[in-house]
Formats: structure tokens, C-alpha cells, sequence
């Protein structure tokens, strides 16, 4: 590193901390400043990645470490993210209108103060400001949005990040329908934070007065959350975990009120705890973030373990299962998706009453195509979007949109995003059905493929320390398309960068393999993966040669695709 660029980065770096209020990050970013000073490269090159650049605001709003300087997340970038927001609101109300915001926090680090900064500085440049009572899950805020009819919304949150991560999601209302922002919006508001950020000192901005929105809005969320599900005839022995996150007190009241039995909890994780002390990842997805889920499902003898992670916006779901180590296997989440739309689709059914169906089934590009299978069946329209519950809450007349990373939306007439709790009472509906019966899930999941024909899927994720990396491998593999791949014979490559039919512009490529298999590749859009998507589907023969088909098709797709991305 010059001297000079040395230089520049600390006038950076002292003009962020003359507007810093954390003590925590003032004092980090000084004691970096002054190694810098010292000759230290490593504090150098640490200087840099945090002042070169700035953490990006896009659809997915803002999620990175909570750490000073602007290519971090933290209380100066959090206020301009605000007042940003707050001049992109006031431009766009309707003349004679004020522009409101809800705003909402779970139990990570920092996000009630990241929800109190936000929520004064919109209140301060003219724009009512309702905060929620206390730290909730996601899926409550995005209700607040429409059962308020504000303006827009944020949820202060980080998901299932790692647990120094936090994070920015952004909704509107209006013509938007309280879905979270996309295109052109996404442009806009960043415009006007880059503007906020270049021109104000955040400890100068005005602060106003904040309401705080009553308990009844919660107690709506969780009366018409209930209404999800059926009366339960039976009762599956059920394992929850809250994985150290915010899910619990809320999905409890919604499981009271639909008539469910208190399920046995998994006591270690049941409380929020932004360490997310029993777990290295706090996303159930990940290998190990379930074991003590598994545990207490062996000491009950449960039938059914119901996971939400950190915000409740994501729901897991395992079944016992002889042939796992554990006793218990984790449902993929097109396995869930696609129990979940059949579930949905019967329901339009039943409300149709003349043996046809409205409405539409939705899923991401990458999630199962078995959802359009059930849509073909019963005569639902279906609709594949981008990645992301911003395009997947869309389609007009949507009963029922899911994606492969454990995203479901099963009432869209209540929220417009991911909603793992409604999810959650919606699956033990389904569980308690056909436990009543005398039958079980995994019973229905052959049932599926008797009808439906097995769509078996996998995903490789490469994690890279470089960014670059991604984009080398999306360049090489447009420039060098395969003809075969783990020795299937590719038809065609659909590069969706430019657009495809009715689908905006994305990095997304799609290979579409003889006997109707499918690879999707795309970076992600909120961690530093590749991400490969492998979809296999067999639909004659018995159910067992089925499964085995299209996994023996899915294990050969992984192999090649491996090759090719490596």
C-alpha cells in the first residue's frame, strides 16, 4: 500500500469517526487507524476492504458484518440507509399525504438500535414512524406493513447470517402490496442513501417522536396465522426449535390458537441469543444445525421436528427416518414446497367446488419444476420467477410460492413474504391429517411420487474468499458451454443475463439435460457462494424405481458439475 492511499483511507476513516455514535466501532476503527499509522500492512489492507468500497444496497436491502466503516454494517450506515429511504418515501407519497414506515428487529446484535435509529431519523424528516413493541419475526413485520397500510417497511435482521452479521430488509406498500422492493426501487432508494452519506453528518440529522404500534397488531398476525390450519384431528408428537432466534413466543401463541398441543421444545435453543451459542451456523440448512434438534426427537420418540431459523421467516422440517444416522432426516425444501403446494392446490380445489381450480402456484427458478407438475394437475396456472420472495410474492392471484432455501408462502392474502411460521402451522396441519388417517409423511411423500413422478434435486454451494472467483467461473462457463454433463447429453444453455421470456435480467444460466433434467448456476445474492442447483425427474415405473432413477440421474449431475465448476 502507497503512502498516499495509507493517507486517504485515514481522512476516511476520521471523518466516519467525527459522525460515529457507537463507542464499540469508534473505538475499533481508532485502534486500526493507528496501527495504520504504525507501518502494520495487515491494519492496512483491513483500512482498505472497509473503505474502498461500501456495503451494497440492493433487493436485498443491506446484510454484512457489524463492524465501522462503510463496507460494514453498522449505526452511521444504518442512519444513512434511513435517511435515504426517508427522501426516497417523501418524493414518492401522494401529494397532501404523509409517508409512513413500520419498523421492526429480531434478537441479533444490535438490531433494536439499528430499529431506534432508523425509525427517529425517518420520524425526523417528516415520515410517521411506528416501531414495533418488541423483537419479533419477519414475517410480523411484513404483515404490519399491509394490516397498517404504511408506506413501507424494514426489518432490521440478518436471517440465518453468521452471528456477527446483521442486516436491512426493506418492504412497500401500496401498489407493491407490503413485498419487498425490486427494480427500479432498489436503484432509486440507494441513490438517495448515496446522497444522504456524501452531503449529512448523521449526528447532525433531525430526530422525531416514534410511535410504538400496539400488541393487537401482533394478536391479528397471530389470529389470522392460525387460520392456516385445520382442526386437528390428531395430534403428531412434535419437536420445535427456535435456533436461538426470535420464533418461538409467536408460533406458540399461533399453535394455541389453532388447537394444537404445545410441542416438546429444544430447551438450549428456545431463547433468542444473538451468540447462537449451540450452533456454528444458525441456518438449519447447515450440516450440524439440527443435531440437537435430532437428540430430543430420539428422547420423545417424535414424529415430526419443526425448525424455524433466526427471524422465523425459514422453516425446517424432519421426519424419523430408520436409515439416517440420527434417527431422523431433514426434508429437502423442495420436499417441503412440494407437499406444501399439493396441500394448497387441494385446497383451491375444495373451494372451487366444480372440479377446476383458480389461482397460481409459484416458485423460484431454481426450486422445484415439480410444482408445475401439480399446477398441470389441477388446471392452477404456475409461474416461475427469479430468485427471492420479492418476485416470488408477485404473480396476481398467487395461492401458494415457495423456494428451494426453505421459503414458503401459504397465505398471501395475510403476508407477502417467506413466513415460516404460518409455514410451520401449516405443515403440522398437513402431519395431523394424515396422522388421522393412520398414515404419515413420509407415506405421503411416495403418495407424491405415485402421482407426480419423483423430482429428486440436489444444490452444491462453493464458498470463496475472493469475490472474483464467481465471476471467473460464470465467464468460463459461458464461453465454454458443455455439450454433456456427468454423461448426460445437454440440450440446450438458456443465459438468462439478457433476459428470458417473461424473466428480467439475472446471472442466472440454465442447462437443460436430455430425459427432462435440469442444472441451474448463480451466484447468491446475499453470501459469497456459487451456487448450483440439480433437478432430475422419473416418472414411470414403481416408486421405488422412481427414487432410484432420478437419484442415480441427480448423483451424476452433481459429479459433472463439480468437474466443471471446480
Amino acid at each position: 500500500m502507497s503512502q498516499n492511499a495509507d493517507q486517504h483511507r485515514i481522512d476516511l476513516a476520521e471523518a466516519w469517526l467525527a459522525q460515529d455514535p457507537d463507542p464499540e466501532t469508534r473505538a475499533e476503527l481508532t485502534a486500526i487507524v493507528d496501527r495504520v499509522r504504525g507501518g502494520d500492512a495487515a491494519a492496512s489492507a483491513d483500512l482498505a476492504d472497509r473503505f474502498d468500497d461500501r456495503l451494497a444496497f440492493g433487493t436485498a436491502g443491506l446484510r454484512g458484518e457489524i463492524a465501522a466503516g462503510p463496507n460494514r454494517m453498522n449505526r452511521v450506515l444504518v442512519s444513512q440507509a434511513a435517511a435515504g429511504l426517508a427522501a426516497y418515501l417523501i418524493e414518492h407519497a401522494v401529494v397532501g399525504q404523509t409517508p409512513s414506515i413500520v419498523v421492526g428487529y429480531d434478537g441479533r446484535k444490535n438490531s433494536a438500535v439499528f430499529a431506534r435509529d432508523t425509525a427517529e431519523i425517518m420520524a425526523g424528516a417528516g415520515v410517521r414512524a411506528i416501531l414495533l413493541p418488541r423483537l419479533l419475526p419477519t414475517p410480523v413485520l411484513a404483515f404490519a406493513v399491509r394490516h397498517l397500510e404504511v408506506s413501507a417497511g424494514v426489518m432490521v435482521t440478518a436471517s440465518h447470517n453468521p452471528p456477527n452479521d446483521n442486516g436491512y430488509k426493506v418492504y412497500l406498500g401500496g401498489d407493491d402490496r407490503g413485498s419487498q422492493i425490486v427494480p427500479p426501487a432498489d436503484a432509486e432508494i440507494a441513490a438517495r442513501i448515496l446522497e444522504a452519506a456524501a452531503t449529512a453528518n448523521v449526528l447532525e440529522l433531525p430526530r422525531g417522536v416514534v410511535e410504538t404500534v400496539a400488541e393487537s397488531v401482533v394478536d391479528e398476525y397471530v389470529r389470522q396465522t392460525a387460520a392456516v390450519a385445520s382442526a386437528p384431528m390428531a395430534q403428531p408428537l412434535t419437536v420445535y426449535t427456535a435456533m436461538h432466534g426470535v420464533g418461538w413466543q409467536t408460533m406458540s401463541s399461533v399453535l394455541a390458537a389453532a388447537g394444537f398441543d404445545a410441542p416438546t421444545l429444544v430447551a438450549a435453543q428456545i431463547e433468542p441469543d444473538p451468540a447462537f451459542p449451540t450452533v456454528s451456523f444458525p441456518n438449519p440448512e447447515e450440516p450440524g444445525a439440527m443435531d440437537l434438534s435430532f437428540a430430543t426427537a430420539r428422547e420423545v420418540g417424535a414424529e415430526l421436528i419443526i425448525a424455524n431459523d433466526p427471524d422465523a421467516d425459514r422453516l425446517a422440517v424432519a421426519i424419523p427416518d430408520d436409515a439416517a444416522e440420527a434417527g431422523y432426516r431433514r426434508l429437502s425444501g423442495n420436499e417441503v414446497g412440494l407437499l406444501l403446494g399439493w396441500q394448497a392446490a387441494e385446497r383451491a380445489a375444495a373451494v372451487s367446488g366444480d372440479g377446476g381450480s383458480d389461482g397460481v402456484l409459484a416458485c423460484s427458478i431454481v426450486s422445484s419444476p415439480g410444482l408445475e407438475a401439480i399446477a398441470r394437475a389441477y388446471d392452477l396456472d404456475f409461474e416461475a420467477t427469479l430468485t427471492g420472495f420479492k418476485w416470488i410474492s408477485r404473480p396476481p392471484g398467487l395461492v401458494f410460492g415457495f423456494e428451494e432455501a426453505l421459503g414458503y408462502l401459504v397465505n398471501p392474502g395475510t403476508v407477502r413474504d417467506k413466513d415460516g411460521i404460518s409455514a410451520g402451522v401449516a405443515f403440522l396441519s398437513l402431519a395431523a391429517g394424515l396422522k388421522a388417517e393412520g398414515r404419515t409423511v413420509a407415506d405421503h411423500l411416495d403418495a407424491f411420487v405415485e402421482r407426480f413422478g419423483c423430482h429428486d434435486s440436489a444444490q452444491i454451494s462453493i464458498r470463496v474468499t475472493e469475490l472474483s472467483r464467481i465471476g471467473e467461473i460464470m465467464a468460463r462457463l459461458r464461453a465454454e458451454p458443455p455439450a454433456v454433463v456427468g454423461g448426460i447429453r445437454v440440450e440446450r444453455i438458456e443465459d438468462l443475463a439478457e433476459g428470458y421470456g417473461q424473466l428480467p435480467p439475472s446471472d442466472v444460466l440454465r442447462i437443460m439435460l436430455d430425459g427432462g433434467a435440469r442444472v441451474m448456476v448463480r451466484p447468491s445474492g446475499t453470501e459469497p457462494k456459487l451456487k448450483v442447483y440439480i433437478d432430475a425427474v422419473a416418472e414411470t415405473g414403481t416408486v421405488a424405481e422412481r427414487r432410484a432413477a432420478a437419484s442415480a440421474a441427480v448423483a451424476a449431475l452433481e459429479a459433472g458439475m463439480r468437474e466443471l465448476v471446480a
